[in-house]
């Protein structure tokens, strides 16, 4: 179902099977009333595949974006939600060669209609454990009451704390859809009529150049139906042919090395605004769907309309690829310098005394002004002091009373706060994180502008990489390399990516949070810096990789394109050159075998 939706009305609108021994006088002369029936199949085929798109991207965004609230829920490290993420692939890998290699020969609008209602219960199966599972329930300060009593925060960590219950609403309201996608393609045809108007067009479009097959290649005689044993036989020698094509394989190996960053990036991209810029998870998701995802959209619809208007060749659409990629890589390196400094936690980030560097390391959240208080070290309920620091907890800030009112708690008699605050006796703090420096707001803004023009800069190579992938190959192996294509991006891309991000993002914890069980759970804390220069640095180390193999692709798109230029050259040249010689033998020969005088030549010239 990631076969781009140009190639399938490609397949589904190619020449249906001329019966043998039938007059053709239909297709010689078509009228507008046979015209109508095949515009409005291929309307309907065009909207219902419109709208399977829609539904799997709807799928995937939304799996994307709560990639952190599963982490939290389900107390797991970033490492493991890459698997979880990557397992979203795995499905396709069963299906998705065979699909494109027999789907071509086949009823195609009904493999798609099947695909569509397989979708459809898969994304029922993943919102099912949202409704087995018991209530969500996350480590949060509250006192035994919601009155205005005194309680001392520094006692009561050994005693009568517990975890509040809160009830995560669902939010698997997308079902997802798909399996209503699939019921019109159950009603449509194989395949579609082209009108004769069409097939001697001389249109010099990319469509008609290469997009649509020269239907002479997919002509059957009449009741002949493809067998299944006969195509298998033909499967490892197209594989063999695909990958013998010097093109293709780079351009495989490039696109797979490119989504390898495009995937860790989009993974926790939400994740990396939390973090850096101090942002809530749904503002986070809620900045990126409303600026990124139109960005990505217009530089793929601008780069159609460039391919378009421009006619650019197979060597220009190398080019434009290539230039997207470098140019937009350049940009995504200014993100080094939009980053914010770890936020001030102490016994982490800073010391109690408010001074840096601090070991990273579990014992330092312990000082002299939190010694008499039984605290926990494994538990992470944030408080910021008035002083601008976050405490790990009430208890290891030393607050000896708290009171709530409402929704707000405000701890009193901090000895950790008080130490370290500016202004003598300000030894209070309220519940949660301290806000970052007053210029990450400012920091985060360059970062969005940044990231919009990124994200329209590296989408707008999309089409002309796809077209230099239709061009580079046969057109009966079209479909059979766009499903090896999406294959390899699924195995080599979308489910390792998502893993050693994670990995490699886990290295850079400060703070782990840990199960009931005892075992280590999700990440509280990391270190901004540490944080940003993995993210962004094998970001940009895929991207540069990426970039020298397009370059390789432009340089054998050249070599073969001369190649063929200077072949077709000598070739013309020596049919000149014999032309010529012939003519002059035939001159020779006719003048040496004609007479100088015979009877009537007067009269015959």
């Amino acid at each position: 179902m990631d076969t781009s939706s140009k190639e399938n009305i490609q397949l589904f609108c190619k020449t249906s099977v001329q019966p043998v021994g039938r007059p053709s006088f239909k297709t010689e002369y078509p009228s507008s009333e046979e015209k109508q029936p095949c515009c409005g199949e291929l309307k309907v085929f065009l909207g219902a595949l419109s709208f399977v798109y829609f539904a799997k991207a709807l799928a995937e965004g939304y799996l994307k974006s709560t990639i952190t609230q599963i982490e939290r829920r389900f107390d797991i490290p970033s490492s493991l939600v890459g698997v979880i993420d990557g397992s979203f692939e795995i499905g396709n890998l069963l299906v998705i060669t065979f699909v494109s290699y027999f789907g071509a020969k086949l009823h195609r609008p009904k493999i798609i209609g099947a695909g569509c209602l397989i979708m459809g219960v898969g994304t029922l199966l993943i919102a099912m454990p949202q409704f087995f599972m018991e209530q969500y329930k996350y480590e949060r300060y509250s006192p035994s009451s919601n009155s205005t009593l005194s309680i001392s925060p520094c006692l009561l960590e050994s005693s009568s704390q517990l975890p509040v219950s809160v009830m995560e609403k669902s939010k698997s309201k997308i079902r997802i859809i798909s399996l209503l996608a699939a019921v019109p393609f159950w009603y449509l045809p194989k395949s579609l009529p082209r009108s004769q108007s069409r097939e001697d067009s001389n249109s010099s479009s990319e469509k008609s150049k290469f997009i649509r097959d020269d239907h002479t290649d997919y002509q059957t005689p009449q009741g002949e139906n493809a067998k299944i044993m006969e195509m298998a036989r033909d499967f490892l020698p197209s594989l063999k042919n695909l990958f013998g094509n010097p093109v293709y394989f780079l351009y495989l190996c490039t696109s797979t090395v490119q989504f390898n960053s495009l995937f860790g990036m989009v993974t926790y991209k939400p994740k990396y605004i939390e973090q850096q810029y101090g942002q809530s998870s749904s503002r986070a998701n809620f900045v990126i769907g409303l600026i990124n995802i139109p960005a990505v959209a217009l530089g793929i619809f601008s780069g159609g309309i460039v391919m378009k208007k421009f006619r650019i060749s197979v060597c220009g659409a190398a080019k434009l690829y290539l230039g997207s990629s470098i140019f937009g890589y350049l940009l995504f390196l200014s993100l080094f310098a939009l980053g914010c400094e770890n936020s001030d936690v102490a016994g982490l980030t800073v010391s109690y005394q408010g001074t840096k560097p601090v070991s990273y390391h579990e014992r330092a959240l312990f000082s002299d002004c939190n010694s008499r208080c039984k605290c926990s070290e494994t538990k992470w309920e944030p408080m910021c002091g008035e002083n601008g620091i976050t405490y790990v907890s009430a208890c290891l800030a030393g607050c000896q009373t708290s009171n709530r009112s409402g929704k707000n708690i405000i701890f009193y008699n901090c000895t950790c706060v008080g130490i370290a605050a500016s202004k003598s006796g300000n030894s209070s703090g309220i519940v949660g994180r301290c806000q970052k420096d007053n210029g990450c707001p400012q920091m985060f803004l360059y970062f969005l502008v940044i990231s919009v023009i990124t994200s329209y800069t590296l989408s707008l190579g999309g089409i002309p990489g796809y077209i230099l992938l239709l061009r580079c190959i046969k057109p009966q192996l079209k479909s059979f390399a766009l499903g090896i294509y999406t294959l390899s991006i699924r195995v080599l891309a979308g489910i390792p990516a998502p893993v050693y991000f994670g990995v490699l993002i886990d290295t850079s914890c400060l703070k782990w949070g840990f199960k009931r069980c005892g075992s280590r759970g999700s990440c509280r804390l990391y270190d901004s810096n540490v944080f940003r220069h993995i993210y962004l640095g094998l970001t940009v180390i895929l991207g540069t990789v990426s970039i020298f193999l397009s370059i390789a692709v432009l340089f054998i798109l050249k070599k073969n394109y001369v190649s063929k230029h200077r072949s077709f050259i000598m070739k013309r040249e020596r049919t000149m050159v014999s032309t010529r010689f012939q003519k002059e033998n035939c001159t020779t020969s006719d003048h040496l075998l004609q007479p100088k005088y015979w009877p009537g030549k007067e009269t015959q010239l």
